[in-house]
Protein backbone atom coordinates (compact mmCIF):
# COMPACT_ATOMS: atom_id res chain seq x y z
CA UNK A 1 0.00 0.00 0.00
CA UNK A 2 2.94 2.46 0.98
CA UNK A 3 4.78 1.52 -2.36
CA UNK A 4 1.56 2.28 -4.72
CA UNK A 5 0.91 5.65 -2.64
CA UNK A 6 4.58 6.95 -3.25
CA UNK A 7 4.60 5.67 -6.85
CA UNK A 8 1.64 7.40 -7.05
CA UNK A 9 3.20 10.41 -5.25
CA UNK A 10 6.25 10.14 -7.87
CA UNK A 11 4.73 10.11 -10.83
CA UNK A 12 3.42 13.68 -10.71
CA UNK A 13 6.54 15.08 -9.63
CA UNK A 14 8.61 13.22 -12.27
CA UNK A 15 5.93 14.46 -15.21
CA UNK A 16 6.24 18.24 -13.84
CA UNK A 17 9.56 17.57 -13.65
CA UNK A 18 10.27 16.88 -17.08
CA UNK A 19 7.52 19.36 -18.32
CA UNK A 20 10.09 22.13 -16.41
CA UNK A 21 12.62 20.57 -18.19
CA UNK A 22 11.30 20.22 -21.83
CA UNK A 23 9.46 24.06 -21.58
CA UNK A 24 12.95 25.14 -20.39
CA UNK A 25 14.59 23.29 -23.47
CA UNK A 26 12.45 24.51 -25.58
CA UNK A 27 12.83 28.37 -24.19
CA UNK A 28 16.53 27.89 -24.24
CA UNK A 29 16.81 26.36 -27.26
CA UNK A 30 15.97 28.59 -30.15
CA UNK A 31 18.26 31.41 -28.84
CA UNK A 32 20.84 28.48 -29.96
CA UNK A 33 19.74 28.73 -33.37
CA UNK A 34 21.45 30.23 -36.44
CA UNK A 35 17.84 31.33 -37.40
CA UNK A 36 15.56 31.70 -33.83
CA UNK A 37 12.22 31.10 -34.94
CA UNK A 38 9.21 31.91 -33.11
CA UNK A 39 6.02 33.61 -34.19
CA UNK A 40 6.75 37.45 -33.32
CA UNK A 41 10.53 37.20 -34.09
CA UNK A 42 11.33 40.48 -36.18
CA UNK A 43 14.41 41.84 -37.86
CA UNK A 44 13.53 45.66 -38.60
CA UNK A 45 15.64 48.24 -40.23
CA UNK A 46 12.59 50.73 -40.02
CA UNK A 47 8.61 50.61 -41.36
CA UNK A 48 9.41 50.25 -44.86
CA UNK A 49 12.00 47.36 -44.57
CA UNK A 50 11.64 44.42 -42.10
CA UNK A 51 11.09 40.69 -41.74
CA UNK A 52 8.67 39.33 -39.25
CA UNK A 53 7.94 35.17 -38.65
CA UNK A 54 3.50 36.03 -38.78
CA UNK A 55 2.79 32.43 -38.39
CA UNK A 56 2.66 28.15 -38.80
CA UNK A 57 1.68 26.35 -41.64
CA UNK A 58 2.14 22.36 -42.20
CA UNK A 59 3.37 21.29 -45.52
CA UNK A 60 3.91 17.90 -46.24
CA UNK A 61 3.50 16.98 -42.29
CA UNK A 62 6.50 19.13 -42.09
CA UNK A 63 6.03 22.49 -39.31
CA UNK A 64 6.88 26.11 -40.98
CA UNK A 65 7.25 28.70 -40.06
CA UNK A 66 6.00 31.82 -42.28
CA UNK A 67 8.38 35.06 -42.93
CA UNK A 68 6.86 37.84 -44.38
CA UNK A 69 9.75 41.04 -45.50
CA UNK A 70 8.51 44.36 -46.96
CA UNK A 71 11.30 45.95 -48.55
CA UNK A 72 11.39 49.12 -49.47
CA UNK A 73 8.06 49.92 -48.50
CA UNK A 74 5.77 47.84 -51.85
CA UNK A 75 8.19 44.66 -52.63
CA UNK A 76 6.92 41.67 -50.21
CA UNK A 77 8.30 38.31 -49.76
CA UNK A 78 6.66 35.33 -48.06
CA UNK A 79 9.50 32.15 -47.16
CA UNK A 80 8.12 28.68 -45.64
CA UNK A 81 11.44 27.95 -43.47
CA UNK A 82 11.88 25.16 -41.03
CA UNK A 83 14.94 23.44 -39.42
CA UNK A 84 15.23 20.04 -39.78
CA UNK A 85 16.07 17.04 -36.86
CA UNK A 86 19.86 17.40 -38.70
CA UNK A 87 20.00 21.27 -38.27
CA UNK A 88 19.46 22.13 -41.72
CA UNK A 89 17.46 25.07 -42.80
CA UNK A 90 14.75 23.88 -45.37
CA UNK A 91 12.09 26.25 -47.54
CA UNK A 92 9.21 25.28 -48.87
CA UNK A 93 6.29 26.52 -50.15
CA UNK A 94 2.31 25.59 -49.69
CA UNK A 95 1.70 25.88 -53.47
CA UNK A 96 4.89 23.14 -54.08
CA UNK A 97 4.25 20.35 -51.58
CA UNK A 98 6.98 17.76 -51.96
CA UNK A 99 9.80 20.48 -53.03
CA UNK A 100 11.81 21.30 -50.31
CA UNK A 101 15.47 23.93 -50.35
CA UNK A 102 18.18 23.55 -48.53
CA UNK A 103 19.37 26.54 -47.37
CA UNK A 104 21.66 25.91 -44.70
CA UNK A 105 23.61 23.23 -43.12
CA UNK A 106 24.30 24.37 -39.58
CA UNK A 107 26.26 21.30 -38.58
CA UNK A 108 28.62 22.01 -41.65
CA UNK A 109 32.19 23.22 -41.43
CA UNK A 110 34.20 25.36 -43.31
CA UNK A 111 34.70 24.16 -46.73
CA UNK A 112 31.80 21.76 -46.70
CA UNK A 113 30.03 22.43 -49.79
CA UNK A 114 26.01 21.12 -51.26
CA UNK A 115 23.39 22.34 -53.29
CA UNK A 116 20.32 23.70 -52.09
CA UNK A 117 17.73 21.58 -54.62
CA UNK A 118 20.59 19.05 -56.19
CA UNK A 119 18.37 18.89 -59.53
CA UNK A 120 20.78 20.30 -61.91
CA UNK A 121 18.36 23.20 -62.88
CA UNK A 122 19.22 26.99 -63.09
CA UNK A 123 17.86 27.78 -59.77
CA UNK A 124 19.67 25.01 -57.86
CA UNK A 125 22.63 26.67 -56.09
CA UNK A 126 25.86 25.31 -55.21
CA UNK A 127 26.57 26.31 -51.36
CA UNK A 128 29.62 26.82 -49.36
CA UNK A 129 30.35 27.04 -45.57
CA UNK A 130 33.04 30.14 -45.91
CA UNK A 131 33.43 31.10 -42.37
CA UNK A 132 32.36 29.19 -39.12
CA UNK A 133 32.72 30.11 -35.30
CA UNK A 134 30.68 29.81 -32.16
CA UNK A 135 28.94 33.12 -32.74
CA UNK A 136 28.38 32.82 -36.90
CA UNK A 137 28.21 31.21 -39.68
CA UNK A 138 28.64 32.48 -43.59
CA UNK A 139 27.39 30.70 -46.34
CA UNK A 140 27.91 31.48 -50.13
CA UNK A 141 25.40 30.93 -52.68
CA UNK A 142 27.16 30.34 -56.56
CA UNK A 143 24.33 30.13 -59.13
CA UNK A 144 26.41 27.28 -60.98
CA UNK A 145 23.61 26.16 -63.41
CA UNK A 146 22.48 29.61 -64.40
CA UNK A 147 23.87 30.77 -67.64
CA UNK A 148 24.44 34.48 -66.57
CA UNK A 149 24.66 34.14 -62.47
CA UNK A 150 27.52 31.83 -62.63
CA UNK A 151 30.17 32.81 -60.40
CA UNK A 152 28.60 35.76 -59.12
CA UNK A 153 27.79 34.21 -55.52
CA UNK A 154 26.10 35.83 -52.90
CA UNK A 155 27.29 35.63 -49.28
CA UNK A 156 24.66 35.21 -46.24
CA UNK A 157 25.52 35.31 -42.72
CA UNK A 158 23.61 34.00 -39.70
CA UNK A 159 24.60 34.83 -35.90
CA UNK A 160 23.67 32.11 -33.08
CA UNK A 161 20.62 33.64 -31.37
CA UNK A 162 19.93 36.23 -33.79
CA UNK A 163 19.25 35.26 -37.06
CA UNK A 164 20.60 36.99 -40.36
CA UNK A 165 23.13 39.60 -40.39
CA UNK A 166 22.21 42.87 -41.33
CA UNK A 167 21.90 46.65 -40.51
CA UNK A 168 18.92 46.41 -38.36
CA UNK A 169 18.08 48.77 -35.74
CA UNK A 170 15.42 46.74 -34.09
CA UNK A 171 15.71 42.70 -33.22
CA UNK A 172 12.94 41.09 -31.45
CA UNK A 173 14.28 36.95 -30.34
CA UNK A 174 11.56 35.20 -28.37
CA UNK A 175 10.13 37.69 -26.69
CA UNK A 176 13.11 39.84 -25.91
CA UNK A 177 14.11 43.33 -27.69
CA UNK A 178 17.78 42.44 -28.71
CA UNK A 179 18.07 45.36 -30.30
Amino acid sequence: MKKNILQSLFLPILFIACTAQHTKDAENGPSESFLPMQIGNYWKTDAQNYTEIQDTMRIDGQLYFKFYSLIGGDAVSTSYLRIDKDNQLRESWPSAAGKEYIRAKFNGNVNDTFFTLNDGTVNDHQVTVTAKSDKKMTFSYNMVYHPNLKDHPEQITYIKGQGLEGNWKNIKINGVIIK
